[in-house]
């Protein structure tokens, strides 16, 4: 019988993958603090780092970072089989699997995530618009929808912590409170 696999394996697999497609944290970043800076004007790139990283450990987000290189790069061999191999490789308009991979990616981290996602996939900012027009160049059919719900991840992370922030709110008050006043 198979046993799990670690999660630091995971974690160091997708991170790999991004690499290995030429996807820097920075990269994401960049995408990050361009979402976020309007709101809050004290945001610094290392803070959207950070975010990005925070994201990047959540095995949802590596699970569909895994998949959907490893369709892409299956689609770049011609290993995929017909009409699939075609859909992928011209990115077809109607073919909504990759968003579908990315949107189940974002839920995990609310609303703003959901619809800054929404937003990232329509206008293709940064790297996302890079990995979008690449043509000849590989298949980024998946890694451009992955990388815009890594983006909006870490940008809803980042407005809620400037939340919590500006309410000076800290993990442990979120833990006591719950504590004294929803299960007390």
């Amino acid at each position: 019988m198979n046993k799990p696999v670690h999660s630091r394996d995971v974690t160091k697999a997708a991170l790999q993958r991004l690499k290995d497609r030429g996807v820097r944290i920075e990269d994401i970043a960049e995408i990050v603090f361009e979402m976020q800076y309007p709101y809050n004007h004290d945001l610094t790139m290392d803070d959207c780092i950070d975010s990005v990283k925070r994201v990047l450990l959540k095995r949802e987000i590596q699970h569909a970072i895994l998949v959907g290189v490893e369709l892409d790069q299956l689609a770049e061999e011609k290993k995929l089989s017909e009409p699939l191999q075609s859909i992928v490789e011209m990115d077809e308009g109607l073919f909504g699997v990759d968003e579908t991979i990315a949107l189940g990616a974002a839920l995990g981290y609310g609303s703003i995530a959901v619809t800054t996602f929404g937003h990232l996939d329509k206008n293709k900012i940064g790297i996302i618009r890079e990995l979008d027009t690449k043509k000849g160049n590989g298949v980024h059919t998946f890694l451009d929808d992955i990388v815009a719900s890594i983006a909006a991840n870490a940008s809803s992370r980042i407005a809620h912590t400037q939340r919590d922030m500006e309410e000076n709110i800290s993990e442990e008050d979120k833990l006591k409170f719950e504590d004294e006043e929803l299960i007390g």
